[in-house]
């Protein structure tokens, strides 16, 4: 090499790394290979003495393939800062990063009481637990048609936390890809603190339970129920996601079980199986596989089929006999005296408890008209390839294909509260 090359080589490798230092933008290293892929990096910082996070969310693009991202944004959020242009207009985020790339940065407050009983978003000196979704706004992107994301998660965390996520964790660098959506946004539960995690693969599930140290998390037992029951929801549902991350810690966490993509928070003083043989751990785990979410008004389907089926699965598991079965549909017919209406905005414990002897009665209508050749699992079969949201319109279809009539359970009169919205329904 001549002296003037060797010049010119180290004044191209000097000139690169005076840009760098200087925060000028890389180009996209995905252009070369495909023009449409730019990278989207989140990082999460949690500040446990504020119960706060700090959120980076940054572009790395050519072109300008990401032109726009409209977010929603509540008081929690504040000290926002982004390169490009910004515009928030009361609890409306719209940014624009620049051609070449940048970064937009928020501070978010993430301790939420759930109805004022305990918390079901929290972040304090020993753990934080909350979801994705309470810490990254959700998203609508304006972008080069046909560009789409690469998106990572990662966590810069005090020295003796680690974090889990509904993702697969590969020495901190997490990928999110969500193949329904051009621009990833990370979901599920988040779990962070000196934890205990345990593994296994249940089913062709991916199972973790992961839970701060000193919060008697059940893991094991929990697992074990897992191992009996999965392989049962297994043989009802064609397809089941392929992770199950299961977050559980004491107070001051709400007292109750809530189920997200691919995750499910369960307070660690929950029964994995309570007295009168209901399942909170089963019931999420129904509604997370089942994917379905409800029409105004018809809440009573989504959590019925939750509780029936996770009561089902602990029948059809052996690890309730039928007589228990039995009672506990009893007692679940007893606590439904105490709905006044069936449908409503949001589901009562009462209001599941009727629902379920809805599809007692259903299940039972669909053997009878079938001479025993179909039941309610075919419907929620049926109801899971539907997917998104469903109301009784939907849940009567599904019936229909198998008896070839309308069926006679689910007739309005039968169901208390129910007449006036199929009305309004209909004047829609």
């Amino acid at each position: 090499m001549t002296c003037f090359a060797r010049i010119k080589t180290w004044t191209i490798l000097a000139i690169a790394a005076t840009s760098v230092a200087c925060g000028t933008q890389v180009s996209d290293p995905y252009s070369a290979s495909d023009p449409l892929l730019y990278r989207v990096e989140y990082v999460v910082e949690p500040e446990p003495t504020g119960g706060t996070a700090r959120v980076v969310l940054r572009i790395t693009q050519s072109r300008g393939l990401l032109r726009e991202l409209t977010m929603r944004v509540g008081p929690q959020y504040s000290q926002i800062r982004a390169d490009g242009e910004l515009d928030v207009d009361e609890s409306v985020l719209r940014w624009s990063p620049p051609p070449d790339g940048g970064e937009i940065s928020w501070q978010v407050s993430i301790p939420n009481r759930r109805n004022g009983d305990g918390y079901d978003a929290w972040l304090g000196t020993d753990f934080g637990l909350f979801r994705a979704e309470d810490i990254i706004p959700r998203a609508a992107s304006r972008a080069l048609k046909g560009a789409r994301s690469e998106s990572w998660l990662s966590f810069r965390l005090p020295a003796t936390w680690s974090v889990v996520t509904e993702y697969y964790n590969d020495a901190g660098q997490i990928r999110v890809d969500n193949p329904e959506r051009r621009f990833d946004l990370p979901t599920g539960w988040i779990v962070t603190g000196d934890l205990g995690v345990r593994r296994e693969n249940i089913s062709g599930i991916s199972v973790a339970v992961a839970g701060p140290v000193d919060h008697s998390v059940r893991r094991m037992d929990t697992l074990a129920l897992l191992h009996w029951t999965v392989p049962e929801l297994a043989r009802l549902l064609p397809e089941l996601p392929p992770r199950l991350t299961i977050v559980s810690a004491g107070d001051p966490m709400w007292r109750g079980g809530l189920s997200a993509p691919q995750s499910l928070f369960l307070h660690a003083e929950r029964p994995l199986i309570s007295e009168n043989a209901t399942s909170t751990l089963l019931h999420e785990l129904v509604h997370m596989s089942l994917g379905l979410s409800a029409r105004d008004g018809y809440d009573w389907i989504v959590e019925g089929f939750a509780e029936y089926y996770s009561l089902q699965l602990l029948l059809r598991s052996g690890t309730i006999s039928p007589t228990r079965f039995d009672s506990a549909v009893a007692d679940l017919a007893e606590w439904a005296t105490q709905a006044e209406n069936l449908c409503g905005p949001a589901s009562t414990g009462a209001t599941t408890a009727m629902a379920v002897g809805v599809l007692t009665a259903l299940n039972e209508e669909i053997v009878t008209m079938s001479n025993g050749e179909a039941s309610l699992d075919e419907v929620a079969t049926e109801l899971w390839a539907l997917g998104g949201k469903i109301d009784i319109h939907d849940l009567e279809s599904a019936v229909e294909t198998l008896i070839g009539d309308k069926p006679d359970t689910l007739h309005s009169n039968r169901l208390p509260g129910c007449r006036t919205i199929a009305s309004a329904s209909q004047a829609l």
